[in-house]
C-alpha cells in the first residue's frame, strides 16, 4: 500500500470507518434529526448543522488544493449558517454534500503520487487559511478535523 493509500484509509476510518479514537464522524451523526442539527444548546456555540457545513467547506477546500497541488482560495463560507428551522430534506442534503466532498477527497488522495506529499501549499504558515503546510500535513489535518468536530458533535447531541 502506498503512503497516499494509507492516508486515504485514515480518511475513511475517521469519516465512516473504524476510527482508533472512537466513533467515526458518520457514526456520531447517526440518528440526529434536523431539529437537533439546528438547535443552539448554548449561546455562542455552533449548531451540529453548522459544524457539518464547516466540515464540508474544508473537505472541499482540501480536495481542491490537493488536486491543484497549490494553495487555492476557499470557495465557500468557512462557517455557513444552518437554518434555525430545518426540515429533514435539507438536513439530508447537508449530510450528503459532506459525504460527496469526502468521497471526492478520498479519490484524489488515492490517486496522488507519494512524491507529491511533500509539496508545500503557500509560502508562509497561516492557520486561518490552512496554508504553509505540505500536502501530507494537510491531509492528516483533515483527518484530525473530522475527529475534532465529531467530538464536538458527540457533546452537542447530549444536550439537543
Amino acid at each position: 500500500m502506498s503512503e497516499s493509500e494509507r492516508i486515504a484509509d485514515q480518511l475513511r476510518r475517521a469519516f465512516d470507518g473504524d476510527a482508533w479514537s472512537g466513533p467515526s464522524l458518520q457514526q456520531t451523526l447517526a440518528n440526529i434529526t434536523a431539529a437537533q442539527a439546528a438547535a443552539y444548546p448554548w449561546p455562542g456555540v455552533h449548531t451540529i448543522g453548522e459544524l457539518v457545513q464547516h466540515l464540508t467547506t474544508w473537505t472541499v477546500t482540501v480536495a481542491q488544493r490537493v488536486e491543484a497541488r497549490q494553495l487555492t482560495p476557499m470557495t465557500r463560507d468557512d462557517w455557513p449558517l444552518f437554518p434555525v428551522v430545518a426540515d429533514e430534506a435539507a438536513w439530508l442534503r447537508t449530510r450528503q454534500q459532506l459525504h460527496e466532498a469526502h468521497e471526492q477527497l478520498v479519490a484524489i488522495t488515492e490517486a496522488l503520487p507519494a512524491t507529491e506529499l511533500d509539496t508545500v501549499l503557500g509560502d508562509a504558515r497561516q492557520r486561518a487559511d490552512g496554508s504553509g503546510v505540505s500536502i501530507y500535513v494537510l491531509l492528516h489535518g483533515i483527518v484530525q478535523h473530522y475527529l475534532y468536530h465529531a467530538g464536538q458533535i458527540a457533546l452537542l447531541r447530549k444536550f439537543v
